[in-house]
């Protein structure tokens, strides 16, 4: 069974999806911001390994929330 989770706010999406892996849960994160450039997207796993689907679902809409805030202050590019 897979867990998902959808977080957004005007022109910002991040959705995460679990999956089970051996020794635990894994997350898919997708994220979507919508900036005067253009929309970027961008889909990543996240790094770790959880014991439950629960913390693998809120660690990756954290993860992705992250990456949103870092992508609209400038301070990443990718």
């Amino acid at each position: 069974m897979a867990i998902s989770g959808r977080v957004s706010d005007g022109n910002w999406v991040v959705s995460a999806v679990t999956h089970q892996i051996a020794g635990g849960f894994d997350c898919a994160i997708t994220l979507s911001y919508t900036a005067p450039e253009g929309v970027f997207t961008h889909e990543f796993s996240h790094s770790s390994i959880f014991p439950s689907e629960r913390e693998a679902v809120l660690g990756g809409l954290l993860e992705g929330m992250v990456w949103v805030q870092l992508k609209i202050s400038k301070t990443l590019s990718v």
